[in-house]
């Protein structure tokens, strides 16, 4: 699967279990890390661990599955790696503490829109 056709199916799974502050960032540029990171927030430490496990289930239906996952017990960052996509799902207050749009401020932000054109909202 493509970085584009990864981040449409994960952000479609976000957008549809209601992650909150959806943002895209083309890496590639940046770094070596991955293509694209992808980060968006829950109000919950329940809320952070359902859509990780949403996300999981969601792209297990396409036959596509972590190399590994970080962070699911404390649920305060978890960060899903994918390979050429890096999920990063952050209760809110964490999001804040480690700012990674601004650490990563060089990346291109992608317009959230574009990957749920077509979806139902």
């Amino acid at each position: 699967m493509t970085a584009h056709e990864l981040t449409k199916a994960i952000v479609a799974s976000l957008d549809k279990h209601k992650a909150q502050d959806i943002c895209v960032l083309d890496v590639s540029e940046v770094t070596s890390l991955a293509d694209r990171f992808i980060i968006a927030s829950g109000g919950s430490t329940t809320q952070v661990k359902a859509l990780i496990d949403y996300v999981e289930t969601d792209l297990a239906a396409q036959n596509v599955h972590a190399l590994r996952t970080e962070g699911y017990n404390t649920a305060l960052w978890t960060l899903l790696d994918l390979g050429n996509v890096v999920l990063h799902v952050f209760l809110n207050t964490s999001r804040e503490f480690y700012d990674l749009e601004r650490l990563w401020q060089d990346a291109r932000v992608l317009d959230t829109a574009e990957f749920l054109e077509g979806e139902e909202q």
